[in-house]
């Protein structure tokens, strides 16, 4: 819901020139859905230069909060701030500006409840180690990653959407800055040809405007946008080389800009310790600026090539990591988490494709299993793929987005399926240090997969303790390949084993079919 400088001015005109009197910037309320964006829209200075010389924001009120929400300067005199209402019910809002064109003009709206696929922002889940919308529902995460996507041609960009359309990811890493060849390069007005002359206060209204677009198409189509502030990949033009005041007020241009489209997640930067020009202590200070910009509270993370930043500090909400190997058992993964006392997302694991990189030639199968081996750890797994005829991943799905060569991603979907039909808000680790290699929610329901092991039985042995573990279950076999759920016949009717263990004397194991990707399920049977 837009109020719009036309509307405002007409306004204005109607109070005359009464200056005591606070213009309204509606004669009505409007409506906009609870965590749908409330814009407003006002007419001011366009002379000096805006983005420094003029501060803007309102102040929100209702449903018992009061809200102060930045507003931001879109070029050619517009300014506009824009509101995600928390909560149903009436808003009213007041400008707060150091121009007087700007200041104390007031409104109001309600917020309604939400449409249909409007589930809200995604938060971190009550237990601390998943994610879910804020409606309650549960989000299981099945990322991917195509950095500059967003700042390709129009054509380009809509091949990648209707790629995503039929694909199973719900979050997209994409960069801010571009890496490869793209046709929108200059988010900051240029000063001269080379590609260093651009001017850090001045932003180009135009770049941000192409870019919160593809954030808004994400958000119909369902699919988060972790939008990624930061990069190495760039010397030339060095946008991720600025001085602290310019990190500061792109920081919060940004956010302003994009924080109240509720699919938005930051990522402050993408391999951050490859960044030479900034410290440890430069991120954590960024961190802060990002969080007292943010009144939307958004999710925030940060990316590593060698050296991990301390997910557990507060402004964190969930640890994003690369590393491959870490996926390739459970184990691996459950330590990740058992440090950051967060969720886990290994947002780069190595990516499918044919590339002669190591980091770019796993099979589908090993992309695969590295989303398996993440679930029963209690974490969660991000894709992409580097499919291309050059055997150049600048102009692959990872680079710039358009349609997917591989073979994972059906059997994402597969997995993406499982996980639907799982425990909330997610899949726990039970008791993987003791080697059971099982993830679920215990005495109720257990995964186990197999990886490249091609097992012919397997032991119904599971860890448990007291009457609560003396369950029945049915169980499945799961071909995470060729994506068939097979019910093995009869109940599995647990007795006590040992001190720790339970398991059915009758049925003590389960025939397996002998081949790789196949994993179990086990689901309590209701008395």
């Amino acid at each position: 819901m837009k109020i719009t400088r036309r509307n405002m001015l007409a306004q204005t005109m109607a109070i005359g020139a009464a200056t005591s009197v606070p213009a309204m910037a509606a004669a009505a309320p409007r409506t906009v859905e609870r965590w749908g964006v409330f814009e407003i829209e006002l007419a001011g200075p366009s002379g000096g230069n805006p983005f420094v010389d003029v501060t803007l924001a309102a102040v929100f009120e209702g449903a018992g909060k009061q809200i102060r929400v930045p507003g931001f300067y879109d070029g050619d005199g517009a300014y506009r701030i824009r509101f995600s209402p928390p909560e149903l019910g009436s808003w009213r809002w007041r400008s707060e500006s150091n121009a007087g064109a700007l200041a104390g003009k007031t409104g109001a709206f309600t917020a309604v409840a939400p449409g249909k696929g409007n589930r809200g922002p995604v938060r971190v889940s009550k237990d601390g180690y998943h994610f879910a919308y804020a409606d309650g529902t549960p989000f299981r995460q099945i990322g991917t990653t195509c950095y500059s996507w967003a700042l390709q041609s129009d054509a380009k960009c809509a091949e990648t959407l209707k790629t995503l359309a039929g694909a199973p990811f719900n979050k997209m890493r994409m960069l801010v800055f571009p890496n490869v060849p793209s046709v929108a390069t200059n988010p900051f007005a240029r000063t001269g040809d080379g590609p260093r002359d651009w001017d850090p206060a001045r932003f180009d209204p135009a770049y941000f405007r192409r870019y919160e677009d593809r954030i808004q198409k994400l958000g119909a189509l369902g699919i988060e946008a972790d939008v990624i502030l930061y990069h190495p990949y760039d010397e030339k033009r060095g946008y991720s080389d600025m001085k602290r005041a310019d990190d500061e007020r792109y920081l919060r241009y940004v956010t302003a800009r994009f924080g109240a489209y509720r699919n938005v997640w930051w990522s402050m930067a993408n391999e951050y310790d490859n960044i030479e020009t900034k410290a440890v202590e430069d991120w954590d200070h960024l961190f802060q600026v990002l969080v007292a910009a943010d009144p939307h509270d958004r999710l925030r993370s940060i990316h590593q090539i060698n050296t991990y930043y301390d997910h557990r500090k507060p402004w964190i909400t969930h640890a994003s990591v690369q590393n491959g190997a870490a996926v390739l058992d459970d184990l691996r993964a459950e330590l990740h988490r058992a440090f950051a006392l967060k969720p886990v997302i290994f947002d780069e694991v190595v990516y499918e494709g044919n590339i002669a990189k190591r980091w770019g030639n796993l099979s589908a199968e090993d992309m695969v299993q590295r989303f398996w081996y993440g679930l029963i750890g209690g974490c969660y797994v991000g894709h992409s793929e580097t499919f291309a005829a050059d055997r150049n991943a600048d102009g692959s799905w990872l680079g710039q987005g358009g349609s997917l060569a591989g073979h994972s991603a059906p059997r994402l979907a597969f997995l993406h399926r499982i996980m639907e039909e799982g425990p909330v808000p997610g899949v726990e680790p039970i008791q993987a240090w003791w080697n059971y290699h099982l993830g679920g929610q215990q005495n109720a329901y257990y995964l186990r997969y197999f990886g490249a092991e091609q097992p012919t039985e397997w032991p119904v042995v599971l860890p448990g303790k007291g009457p609560d573990s003396l369950q029945s279950y049915r169980l499945d076999i799961i071909d995470t390949w060729n994506m068939t759920v097979t019910p093995v016949e009869g109940v599995f009717r647990m007795a006590k084993k040992n001190d720790y263990d339970v398991q059915d004397p009758a049925r003590p194991t389960v025939k397996l079919p002998g081949k790789p990707w196949i994993a179990l399920r086990l689901v309590k049977v209701q008395a």
